[in-house]
């Protein structure tokens, strides 16, 4: 009996070890197929962002890691379906996502296009349609479920691999101790018994420190992985806020040639308009110069913006200190696009209560204030207390007009309350604030 239970257990060892080198094998395929998944994001994410950066630069060099990172993601695409082949919901979910990324891929070579052909507006055309946002989410929703699928394989196979490893020292144990009953039982044939379990017993141990050796090296593997990836985050979110403060330096560049051509201008009128029109280009370089994404690159806190765009009007006005401008702002998460629509609003509101408020050089006071209202939905509201507003005021002209655009882009309607020579409060609510931006109008745009 002890014969026969030492023979089973090894029997039973080395099909454990079999299985077991069968389960590592899956673990570094799962591994790879995760890693192949988590390249083709950070691909597609370069090649998105390296296009975004040449629309708006026109700087060639942000050609070279968008055709690198487009290379790549073909190469990736192949590999998963090479990979996940013997997996047919997985392959079929990696087939499923082909035509997307196809999608996003000619949208993006056909905006460098019109770039490259100094069709500017063409190109942003086509990125407002939000078709290429769209097929681009759908294809990260696809992989990160595809990535969480592989982690879950991966975690029942570890388990799987601890399971086995108990097996196995239940068996030496057992063979340990069938050895032990036989040498007692046979006390001729001791010595070769013992020989061959301590053989036995040091293969087990060096494939048991191969093995750790072989986790310790994929785990500095994934380690490294990781920190690529964060070095890369890092680079974009650079990027990103380059191109932010790019856009607003050029900007600040037109409203210092307004301004100069303001001080040559001799004509009220003239000087009028060039003075709201300085403004106004002031007011959205502020916003682009001022926005600071958030760690997921994609929200920023409306407190800490709209405070640094009111410092920035209020520095910039003609008679510095003559009307005092106050932020009340609640901290609030908004999208990166509806930050920079905020910001403008919020300046089209400051500047047109400069502009009308306080005539003949009166003082006094503006108050903006974001909140939510006890409903939940963000509000701004904009106060002065200057001459208020006239009667039979019209709501044509060219500042009216911005402002119910920019508000409608939030689902919300101007509402003015004003006493003659009390002051002005407006008021918008912005039910849309909380939700995914849309797409800016081609009149407010204008």
């Amino acid at each position: 009996m002890s014969l026969v239970l030492v023979c089973l257990a090894a029997v039973v060892s080395l099909l454990l070890m079999q299985g077991m080198d069968r389960q590592l094998r899956d673990i570094a395929d799962t591994y790879a197929v995760r890693d192949t998944a988590r390249e083709l994001v950070n691909a597609l994410n370069q090649a998105e962002a390296s296009q975004r950066g040449y629309m708006l630069t026109r700087d060639a060099q942000f050609l070279d890691p968008y055709h690198a990172a487009t290379t790549l993601v073909e190469t990736n695409v192949q590999a998963l379906l090479a990979m996940t082949g013997d997996d047919p919901a997985q392959a079929e979910r990696v087939r499923s996502i082909t035509g997307d990324i196809a999608g996003k891929m000619a949208e993006m070579a056909r905006t460098v296009e019109l770039v490259a052909t100094a069709r500017q507006d063409e190109a942003q055309s086509l990125t407002e349609t939000g078709m290429g946002a769209r097929l681009m989410g759908e294809v990260r929703n696809t992989l990160e479920e595809f990535i969480a699928e592989e982690n879950q394989k991966l975690a029942l196979r570890n388990e799987a691999i601890d399971r086995s490893r108990i097996w196995l020292v239940v068996t030496i144990i057992a063979a340990l101790a069938a050895a032990v009953c036989l040498a007692y039982a046979l006390m001729a044939r001791t010595q070769k018994q013992v020989s061959a379990m301590a053989q036995r017993h040091r293969g087990l141990i060096n494939q048991n420190e191969a093995l750790e050796a072989e986790i310790v090296e994929r785990t500095r593997a994934i380690e490294e992985a990781r920190a690529h990836a964060e070095r890369e985050r890092q680079r974009v979110e650079a990027l990103l806020q380059d191109t932010s403060h790019r856009i607003g330096n050029s900007l600040a560049t037109v409203s210092s040639l307004l301004a100069l051509q303001l001080m040559r201008t001799r004509s009220e009128e003239v000087r009028t308009a060039l003075e709201a029109a300085r403004l106004r280009v002031h007011a959205i370089a502020s916003a682009h110069r001022r926005l600071r994404l958030g760690d997921d690159m994609e929200t920023a806190s409306a407190d800490e913006f709209l405070s640094a765009v009111l410092e920035d009007i209020a520095t910039t006005q003609a008679d510095s200190g003559r009307v005092t401008i106050v932020g009340k702002i609640d901290r609030i998460e908004v999208s990166a696009r509806d930050a920079t629509t905020l910001g403008i609003l919020v300046g089209e509101f400051v500047t047109n209560a400069l502009k009308h408020a306080f005539p003949d050089g009166r003082q006094g006071k503006v108050v903006v204030s974001l909140f939510r209202a006890p409903s939940g939905v963000p509000t701004l509201t904009v106060e002065d207390n200057g001459v208020g507003l006239p009667e039979g005021h019209d709501e044509s002209g060219l500042g009216s007009v911005i402002i119910r655009q920019l508000s409608g882009q939030f689902g919300g309607e101007p509402i003015y309350s004003s006493v003659a020579g009390q002051g002005l409060t407006v008021s918008v609510s912005m039910p849309a604030l909380d939700k995914a931006p849309a797409p800016p109008s081609q009149s407010a745009m204008e």
